[in-house]
């Protein structure tokens, strides 16, 4: 049963997860991966968390067209209506924007909502009582966010600033958001902790597709305009020519900046503060918090061919190979064994590894 009868889920699946290289590639990005050792990756465990919310009918992925074959086998469900591929990557405002356009032409009265592929969930009672939250606050011509309750002062996410409470729209969890807030540094993502009136910036969005496109417009309109052009076009044997004609020209820019931002300032936009377990997974530190669940001292072993043995060691050692991996005496440890490249740093450095595949990228190296 759907959440609300106009209520539509998109999924937008792309980025690489560079901080993840050599695990995540160009080719098998995060979301395609099993990263909570789950036997599911993180795109069907985010289409199953989606599915109490929205019939498969109501859900709609954007994806690269080179996964359109890993997502429509792991996806067996999806169907190809609601398929939109993107011929290259042009960021998150593309991707939900495109989506938006598709989905108000069939549904006029559209309410979406759009969820990452590659996050972590836990709890999902909690999460669906957020999203009815939201989806009620986007009733009434709102763009809503869901922000998390911090539970550390984490450096890794960028920060809602919430501000007066929304008793009009429910009695507790919605507030008007000051601000969005980059990735802070730990004195002051502490300060945000003490303060109590700072979420983490979880990436949902959900709004009526006609504000949220009207509100992309004010910001980017020639960016919606292209948008508009290739969703007019969908279905018609002019689609190709449309999308290879438009597609290269529309803007990269995240929904972040020309959604969210500009809807706080002019005080359109509100949160819902949810309380359930979630993480991006945006680099190896976090899949090791994730497998061994806050027991700081253990070491965590990723892979179905993994050999590991350690001794007085924490940390994470993913393998994808069945050659033995041993570590002695080793504290935070990130070791990535794959059948072309190796990896060895420690959870400390776990975001540097994105400035690493800028390096290989510019050498233009194959294991990319």
């Amino acid at each position: 049963m759907s959440l609300h009868e106009n209520f539509w889920c998109v999924i937008p699946a792309g980025g690489v997860g560079s901080r993840l290289w050599p695990l995540s590639r160009a080719e098998a990005p995060k979301f395609l991966l099993d990263l909570t050792d789950s036997g599911e990756s993180l795109l069907k465990t985010t289409w199953n968390r989606l599915l109490p919310l929205a019939s498969p009918d109501r859900i709609m992925v954007v994806t690269g067209m080179s996964h359109r074959d890993s997502v429509c086998e792991q996806l067996p469900d999806l169907l190809r209506d609601n398929l939109a591929l993107e011929p290259s990557p042009k960021d998150s405002s593309a991707a939900i924007g495109l989506a938006a356009a598709l989905i108000l032409r069939r549904d006029p009265d559209a309410i979406i909502g759009s969820f990452a592929a590659d996050h972590v969930i836990r709890g999902s009672v909690l999460f669906e009582r957020a999203i009815r939250t939201a989806v009620q606050a986007a009733e009434s011509g709102s763009i809503v966010t869901v922000g998390i309750r911090p539970t550390h002062p984490a450096t890794g996410f960028g920060y809602i600033k919430a501000g007066e409470p929304r008793t009009d729209i429910a009695t507790f969890d919605v507030y008007n958001v000051r601000k969005f807030v980059e990735k802070p540094s730990r004195a002051t993502a502490s300060k945000y902790l003490s303060r109590g009136d700072s979420l983490w910036n979880a990436g949902m969005f959900i709004s009526r597709a006609d504000v949220l496109l009207a509100q992309m417009a004010e910001s980017e309109p020639e960016l919606v305009a292209g948008i508009n052009k290739i969703a007019d076009a969908w279905g018609t044997p002019e689609l190709a020519r449309v999308r290879e004609q438009v597609w290269p020209t529309l803007k990269k820019i995240a929904i972040d900046y020309s959604v969210a931002e500009p809807a706080a300032r002019a005080g359109k936009m509100l949160c819902v503060a949810a309380h359930f377990e979630w993480d991006d997974v945006g680099d190896f530190a976090s899949v090791a918090n994730l497998l061994t669940r806050g027991r700081a001292k253990d070491l965590a072993v990723l892979g179905s061919q993994a050999r590991v043995l350690s001794e007085s060691s924490s940390g994470i050692v993913v393998a994808q190979q069945d050659r033995l991996v041993t570590v002695v005496g080793m504290q935070d440890i990130v070791v990535v064994d794959t059948p072309d490249a190796l990896l060895v740093t420690n959870k400390a450095h776990a975001q540097d590894v994105k400035q690493l595949v800028n390096r290989l990228r510019d050498s233009e190296t194959e294991v990319l």
